[in-house]
């Protein structure tokens, strides 16, 4: 399997931990309009199948792909670390592009502060998860990409 493939496995790996950690919030009740599918499908006119399906592309095809891509020129000694990093910037892209583009304002401040909050967080699990599954599945382990 290639690096890629390998990218677009942990992606998916990470994009079902990331899309539980979703689940669970909504089934909690926290922040109801805080709904990223939800989003996808408004902005692009789908329905919430099809959003939940276009979700699981972005994280494994888009940001697995493109971890396995730049792993070796982003910062970290640790591939979770890596992913981290990943994580943050796929979060800063959706901060300034995507909340705006569904109406959520900037950062999705209109969303209030926990929107930002709780998406960063959630960002990070994806990250970190996506790392350390792409070093394991490169045979490395999930700590030390050297």
């Amino acid at each position: 399997m290639n690096t890629i493939a390998k990218g677009i496995l942990a992606g998916l790996a990470a994009t079902v931990v990331l899309s539980l950690m979703m689940l669970a919030k909504a089934a909690m009740g926290l922040m109801p309009a805080l709904d990223p599918v939800g989003m996808i499908a408004g902005m692009m006119g789908v329905s919430m199948a099809l959003a939940w399906g276009i979700h699981f592309i972005i994280g494994a095809v888009i940001w697995g792909g493109a971890f396995a891509l730049l792993e070796q020129h982003l910062p970290g000694g640790d591939f979770w670390v890596k992913g981290v990093v990943l994580g943050i910037g796929a979060w800063l892209i959706m901060m300034v592009a995507m909340m705006p583009m569904a109406g959520a304002g900037f950062f999705g401040m209109q969303l209030g502060i926990m929107a930002p909050v709780l998406t960063l967080v959630m960002h990070i699990v994806f990250g970190a998860v996506l790392g350390a599954v792409y070093g394991m599945l490169l045979n490395r382990g999930p700590s030390h990409s050297t």
